[in-house]
């Protein structure tokens, strides 16, 4: 083979990788995961101290077209009930009962709304593969309540994989929840935030 003809074809494979066009992906459930920060405040409450609740996905489908980030979508669906507090600086009898008063009528009442989505509105950006960064605006559906929510997105990806791995806040009271006070004196901050990375492997 040719020196030249050696370096078209490694251009062209270049070319190819960095306007791969539309592709899809499924989420890898048992690798994504998102954790949920909930804050404590009052005159007896612990500096610094949070509930840390995972909050496992059910499905997500994500379409990435890096030629044209505004034709990216991606829809995930978190599965509600199966939410648990972590038990990270948590005194160990405390656990159970934080987790049933999240998951109760209060809070999340997941009896009746057992799924939480996301489901993007608008994909911007910057970057080539196998690094883009971005921002991904979409709704947020918590207790059949929707609400416009915006994250700064990293994503990478390896071959058949894309990893996105990202941050945002919302406020409970936004949903209809109201943040749960323990005497009046401890009660969780009305504000949280969800750290999260996604895995998901090319269809």
């Amino acid at each position: 083979m040719s020196k030249g003809l050696a370096c078209a074809i490694a251009l062209s494979a270049s070319v190819g990788v960095l306007a791969a066009g539309p592709r899809t992906f499924t989420v890898d459930t048992q690798r994504s995961r998102a954790l949920i920060d909930v804050g404590k405040s009052g005159a007896f409450s612990f500096a610094g101290h949070t509930h840390e609740v995972e909050a496992p996905l059910s499905s997500g489908v994500v379409h990435l077209d890096p030629d044209a980030l505004s034709r990216s979508n991606v829809r995930l669906e978190f599965d509600a009930a199966a939410m648990r507090v972590s038990g990270k600086g948590e005194p160990p009898d405390d656990v159970p009962k934080v987790t049933q008063a999240m998951l109760g009528e209060q809070v999340l009442d997941v009896k009746k709304y057992p799924t939480i989505t996301f489901e993007s509105t608008s994909v911007s950006g910057k970057g080539t593969p196998p690094s883009l960064d971005l921002s991904v605006a979409g709704k947020l559906t918590i207790r059949g309540m929707t609400k416009a929510v915006t994250a700064p997105v990293a994503v990478k990806l390896d071959g058949s994989m894309l990893t996105a791995t990202g941050k945002f806040s919302f406020k409970q009271t936004e949903f209809g929840i109201k943040p749960i006070s323990v005497g009046g004196v401890v009660k969780v901050k009305d504000a949280l935030t969800i750290t999260f990375t996604i895995s998901a492997r090319e269809q």
